[in-house]
């Protein structure tokens, strides 16, 4: 086994669900670190007493210093409806962020259009379309408040790269630890305080609607000291 564990928060003959760290990397980029489904791969492997190569579908991803729930398939039917249902806007996302400024409203639907520059790897907001961007749409909720900091709930309703990041910044409310939207200092552990709470999706195969939940990081006590509120 290559690595510590995946925190394993959902398995069956389809699907396996893991609550991702701020450093995993989902899928093997040019960095050459172990990525989270060589290691998933790796767990099954084991587990299963497989002789040979394993099937594991990388369905979605993270960001690398976002933490929280990852689904993978472990067949290639659930790979492929999957993925349609994640294209289609059929799996619900919700997700939770630390904000250091108070939101202009206590709740909100917010509207942008993002302009993804990849040499940046950053996405900008715009209030009017532009040339090549993409419509992005999410809602959130103030849910928690400390001296500090404000715990809002988003519920995406687009996936767009790095939209929570970068919707929330043009909001003057960037997550807490992300440098790269505007926040002033970075994490102890490297990561921003944006987390992948929960995914809600009809089972591909069973048809049982399915939610999984990950819990927060627990070494971070700020995330402690909201979720025990």
């Amino acid at each position: 086994m290559v690595g510590m564990d995946p925190e394993i928060i959902y398995e069956d003959n389809h699907i396996v669900a893991v609550n991702k760290t701020q450093h995993d990397l989902v899928q093997k980029d040019i960095t050459g670190d172990v990525s989270l489904d060589q290691r998933i791969r790796a767990y099954l492997k084991e587990k299963y007493n497989k002789p040979a190569e394993v099937f594991l579908g990388v369905v979605h991803r993270l960001d690398r210093p976002v933490t929280g729930v990852v689904i993978f398939a472990r067949t290639s039917k659930a790979l492929s409806r999957l993925t349609g249902m994640f294209r289609e806007g059929r799996i619900s996302k919700t997700y939770w962020a630390i904000v250091k400024n108070k939101p202009p409203r206590e709740s909100d639907r917010l509207q942008h259009h993002l302009i993804r520059n990849a040499r940046q790897n950053k996405s900008y907001s715009h209030e009017v379309p532009q040339k090549g961007s993409k419509h992005a749409v999410l809602e959130y909720k103030i849910i928690g408040q400390s001296d500090r900091y404000y715990l809002l709930e988003i519920c995406l309703e687009t996936g767009r790269h790095h939209q929570i990041r970068s919707q929330l910044a043009h909001i003057g409310c960037p997550v807490k630890g992300d440098l790269k939207y505007g926040f002033p200092r970075s994490n102890p552990d490297g990561g921003i305080s944006l987390h992948a709470r929960c995914i809600r999706f009809v089972h591909p195969v069973s048809k049982q609607e399915v939610l999984i939940v990950a819990e927060p990081p627990a070494y971070e006590k700020l995330w402690k000291d909201f979720v025990m509120k």
